[in-house]
């Protein structure tokens, strides 16, 4: 049984992935196709699903930085997007229920799914931004912050519908906080191998498990476990480590909300009606973000991630269910509608900075005079070479052209926290996007100033955005970028680069030429020694 939902996966992710759409959406396909089959789920699948999206939000605590999602900006447009959506979305409902589309439908049940509705998937929100390599950008720490609020507005509902209350033990969770150090310790001890895989995957169940016990949201232990272990100099490794594991896992999900339940006629009539609230969720979360002095583009990109149904959608469903509140045949709609969000998020987030180039002008409109620090403009002038993307290689091509006696030398990046370091480092490093139209115009590359652009990031479509960016503003100067894969390097030369390299190709040669300076060095030195004086 396993070979056939593994197998129907496959074939319909790589149709998926062939036709131009991500993966996902193929196993979204292969659920349904699966259930028209006959199939039903055993506990494996769940507990696979169960795992992949634990294993997510643990990712999610790696990364996650509390400071940014006590800013307004997240909390305070979460909580008004939630507010605006239940009466909204409730008002909406209840408009169509009394032209016919929703029979039966009152208050109460509306007002419910407009809460439900209110929601962001954080599967495909983080797997978004994980193919983007943007989860340090501000856009997608905003992102994840609203995801985080979300995900403790949930935990609230479900203990308020729950039939018995959190253990009082629970306060004493509070008690992992100074165990932080502890847990890096352990985590010091793992070493590089198989060992930090497992503990990272035993602190995701552990926390769940623990989390559970006390009658809390299991989701929210794996959280709480991620962000314990976030800070350490291993937490980027061990998110690597599980990220093909991970994904792997996910496919679960993906599958099992095909397989909620075979729709009917009704079913997709009902959630292509409940599709006309997506609009009006991700225009909500863009002149909120507006408001909260973010800049037009930092908005789009936050509303367009955001605008999709969630995976809690279900849970609530299940809950109105069992309950009475609504009729068993919702959840198959919930599901249905969840799925058909995610085929209408994927494109527009593949389409956005196209969209955000086309519509400038008029998004412009709704920004605010004064912006966040993140926000504000950046000056390059004097710059002669670009380097985007200070990491390994970003910053290892930094330090050789500074040795080679080059000067007037920018490197820039999307992490706030990445460009602090290397500023104490003394490198010139500031903060921006290399995918971001306004900061090209403003640096005004075509005059000439810059004669190379360095491309270091591990992102194959912001690459290819940054090029085509480039390319339009009338930067005649040298592009060069990096490929993570071989397969890569024809395409970015076809979009423009004058020059591509393999990053796992070049590490070889990189690494032979720097023995063979040791051996000529040594050779130099030998051969002083024995030279009679």
């Amino acid at each position: 049984m396993e070979l056939l939902w593994i197998g129907v996966a496959f074939v319909l992710g790589f149709l998926a992935k062939h036709l131009g759409q991500p993966p996902l959406l193929g196993f979204l396909a292969a659920g349904f196709v699966l259930e028209l089959l006959g199939f039903r789920p055993d506990m494996a699948l769940e507990q696979l699903a169960d795992i992949g999206v634990l294993l997510l939000l643990f990712a999610i605590g790696l990364k996650l930085d509390i400071k940014s999602v006590v800013r307004p900006m997240v909390w305070a447009v979460t909580l008004v997007h939630l507010a605006v959506s239940i009466g909204l979305g409730g008002i909406t409902l209840l408009g169509l229920a009394a032209l016919g589309v929703f029979p039966g439908l009152d208050l109460e049940a509306a007002a419910l799914l407009g809460f439900a509705l209110s929601f962001s998937s954080t599967v495909f929100v983080v797997k978004l931004l994980e193919e983007r390599d943007d989860s340090a950008a501000l856009y997608g720490r905003v992102a994840v912050g609203i995801l985080v609020v979300q995900d403790l507005v949930a935990v609230g509902f479900l203990a308020a519908t729950a039939e018995s209350l959190p253990s009082p033990w629970a306060f004493a969770l509070i008690a992992l906080i100074p165990l932080r150090p502890v847990f890096h310790k352990l985590m010091s001890a793992c070493g590089h191998g198989e060992l930090l895989v497992l503990g990272g995957l035993a602190a995701t169940l552990g926390g769940a498990g623990l989390f559970a016990i006390l009658g809390l949201k299991g989701d929210l232990g794996a959280l709480v476990a991620g962000v314990l272990l976030g800070g350490h100099p291993k937490t980027q490794e061990l998110s690597k480590s599980l990220y093909g594991l991970k994904d792997v896992f996910l496919v679960g999900f993906f599958l099992s909300v095909g397989l909620t339940g075979l729709p009917t006629w009704d079913n997709l009539f009902i959630a292509l009606a409940l599709l006309l609230l997506l609009p009006l969720k991700g225009v909500l979360f863009f002149v909120l973000s507006s408001r909260f002095r973010l800049r037009s583009r930092t908005s789009l990109l936050i509303g367009t991630g955001l605008t999709q149904f969630s995976e809690f959608g279900l849970i609530v469903g299940a809950v109105a269910v069992s309950r009475g509140w609504l009729s068993e045949s919702w959840l198959v709609t919930l599901a249905l509608c969840l799925a058909l969000s995610f085929l209408v998020s994927s494109p527009l987030n593949r389409k956005v900075f196209d969209l955000y180039q086309r519509l400038r002008p008029r998004l412009a409109r709704f920004e605010t005079e004064k912006r966040v620090p993140e926000e504000e403009a950046v000056d390059a002038s004097g710059a002669q070479i670009l380097i985007f993307g200070m990491g390994r290689v970003g910053a290892a091509a930094y330090d050789a052209l500074t040795d080679t006696g080059e000067a007037n030398i920018v490197g820039f990046d999307i992490d706030e926290r990445v460009t602090e370091r290397h500023r104490e480092a003394g490198r010139e490093v500031r903060l921006a996007s290399a995918t971001d139209v306004d900061f090209w115009e403003r640096l005004h590359v075509e005059k000439g100033d810059v004669r190379l652009v360095l491309l270091a990031m591990s992102s194959l479509s912001e690459n290819l955005t940054a090029i085509a960016q480039l390319r339009q503003t009338g930067f005649r100067g040298v592009i060069a970028a990096a490929a993570l894969y071989e397969d890569e390097i024809d395409e970015l030369k076809g979009a423009g680069a004058d020059a591509a390299f393999s990053l796992l190709g070049e590490a070889g040669t990189g690494f032979a030429e720097h023995a063979l300076d040791h051996v000529r060095n040594q050779s130099r030195v030998e051969s002083a020694a024995t030279t009679p004086t």
